[in-house]
C-alpha cells in the first residue's frame, strides 16, 4: 500500500530526528562541540536521505544501511564543522575526520540497535495501518459491514435482549465426546 505525502513526511521526520539525535548525543558525549547550524544541516541531510525511501514499508535490510550511511555522513559533518581545538585536545576521539576503533564499535552498536528498533516500529506501524484500513475501510466507503446486525432474542423470563446473530468464536463443548473408530490390534 503506497503512502500519502503527509504520512511520508511524518515518517521521514521521525527517521531524521532519531538519526540526528543519535549522532548528536554520541558526538557531544564524546566531547565534541555542536554548533546549531551544524545540527540543522545534519537534520536536512538525514531528512533528504530518508525521504525517497518512505513510500512503502521497509525492513531492517534497508533501514540498517540507510542509518549507517547517515551516521557516517553526520560524523563527517560534525567533525568538519567543529570549532578549532587546541593541540592538547588532538588526542580526543573526535579530533579528526577518521574515527578510532572504539568510536567505530560504538557507532556500529548504536546503528545496529537503532535500526532494529526502527525496523520493528516500522513493522508495527504498517500492521496497525493495515488493521485500521480493514476496519475503517467499509465505514469510510459506505460498504456494508460483514458482521450481521444484532437480532432480538426473546427470553421467557424477561425482556428481549440483543445478541449478535453471527457468533465469531463459538466453541461448543457440551455433550458426550465424539465416537472414535475402533482399530483392531
Amino acid at each position: 500500500m503506497p503512502a500519502t505525502m503527509p504520512f511520508r513526511l511524518a515518517r521521514t521526520s521521525a527517521f531524521a530526528v532519531v538519526s540526528l539525535g543519535l549522532g548528536m548525543i554520541a558526538h557531544v558525549l564524546g566531547g565534541g562541540a555542536m554548533p546549531a547550524w551544524s545540527a540543522a544541516g545534519g537534520l536536512a541531510l538525514a531528512f533528504a536521505a530518508a525521504l525517497p525511501l518512505t513510500g512503502r514499508e521497509r525492513g531492517a535490510g534497508v533501514i540498517l544501511p540507510l542509518l549507517g550511511s547517515t551516521q557516517a555522513a553526520l560524523h563527517l559533518l560534525f567533525s568538519a564543522t567543529a570549532p578549532a581545538v587546541s593541540h592538547e585536545a588532538l588526542t580526543h576521539p573526535h579530533s579528526g575526520l577518521l574515527p578510532g576503533l572504539a568510536m567505530l564499535v560504538m557507532h556500529g552498536w548504536a546503528v545496529g540497535l537503532t535500526s532494529l528498533w526502527l525496523a520493528r516500529g516500522e513493522a508495527l506501524l504498517w500492521a496497525l495501518l493495515r488493521r485500521l484500513g480493514a476496519r475503517l475501510g467499509p465505514v469510510l466507503t459506505g460498504a456494508p459491514s460483514p458482521v450481521a446486525p444484532p437480532s432480538a432474542v426473546a427470553h421467557p423470563d424477561g425482556p428481549a435482549t440483543l445478541r449478535p446473530s453471527l457468533l465469531r468464536h463459538v466453541v461448543s463443548r457440551r455433550g458426550p465426546p465424539a465416537p472414535r473408530p475402533v482399530t483392531p490390534f
